[in-house]
């Protein structure tokens, strides 16, 4: 009778803390925008199932469903990793992204400030040939002092001094330029 009554106890609270278990149907955790599986625990009938189950057939079903929650929390490990280097993969790429961009602005700045030396070295030899052209004009019609010409002489060599430096400026553009292409 005692056997009977403590087997009966032990099959009841057994059913009990079966059921107990049993009350979440579904477990999902809400991560990083990450979808985790969710398992399913079937429910167990507690009418007649907990009066037939022996003690191995209950520990049998508890042994399985902590596996299945270890297998649970393998696969939310997994997921949050793979999470991680997803994100990591992408944090790289977003900054082989702005150091391109980087990149390719400052080339397109070195292009603008070569464009503009040329305009500059253009309008600096135009200035350099109508100075020597009025020049010339006024020394063959006589009209010049001495003292005019050296003055006119100096400027000249002042515009050409102002080329020559510019020529110079565009030949240390165009290897910076090259320089940044590579």
């Amino acid at each position: 009778m005692k056997t009977k009554f403590t087997i009966l106890s032990l099959l009841c609270f057994g059913g009990l803390s079966l059921s107990a278990q049993v009350a979440n149907d579904t477990t999902a955790v809400k991560t990083d925008s990450i979808a985790i599986k969710q398992i399913n625990i079937e429910a167990v009938p507690v009418s007649k199932t907990a009066e037939t189950l022996t003690p191995e057939q209950l520990a049998a079903i508890q042994k399985n469903t902590l596996e299945t929650q270890k297998e649970a929390e393998k696969i939310k490990l997994e997921a949050e990793k793979i999470a991680k280097a997803v994100e990591k993969e992408q944090k790289k790429l977003e900054k082989e992204q702005k150091r391109f961009e980087k990149e390719q602005d400052k080339i397109a700045d070195a292009e603008k400030s070569l464009i503009k030396r040329k305009e500059k070295l253009n309008d600096a030899k135009e200035k350099l040939e109508k100075m020597n052209a009025k020049f010339e004009k006024s020394k063959r019609k006589g009209k010049l002092t001495d003292i005019e010409i050296e003055k006119e002489n100096i400027k000249i060599s002042k515009q050409q001094i102002e080329v020559e430096e510019l020529k110079n400026d565009i030949d240390k553009a165009e290897k910076k330029l090259n320089k940044l292409r590579k």
